[in-house]
């Protein structure tokens, strides 16, 4: 018996929480590339959603030469994922920074 459309849309918001956008580069193409997809990411969190609170959560993941080149656009991936951006060398801050926390174990 299929669930009636209201409890699969409860379903998938609930798994659905967090998406975690990796990429390592080494030229500014490629970071601009990618800070635009994860613009639009963040853009669809919000879209057709109540009051405009996000879906889920937006968090970059960030290596490499590319990424520095362009302040600009890390500009504009800081302010889609709300501060949400991390590099290998901050990984160890990404649990406790973003919604994760709320699975994480206590002890």
């Amino acid at each position: 018996m299929r669930q009636p459309r209201s409890q699969q849309a409860l379903a998938v918001s609930l798994i659905l929480i967090h998406v975690i956008e990796a990429k390592v580069s080494e030229d500014d193409g490629t970071a601009r590339d990618k800070v635009t997809r994860i613009q639009h990411l963040a853009e669809l969190s919000t879209k057709e959603s109540p009051r405009g609170k996000p879906r889920f959560e937006v968090i970059a993941v960030i290596s490499g030469r590319g990424f520095g080149v362009r302040k600009e656009d890390m500009k504009k991936l800081l302010l889609a994922t709300k501060g949400k951006v991390f590099t290998p060398h901050l990984l160890d801050r990404l649990v406790a920074n973003t919604k994760l926390s709320e699975f994480a174990t206590k002890g």
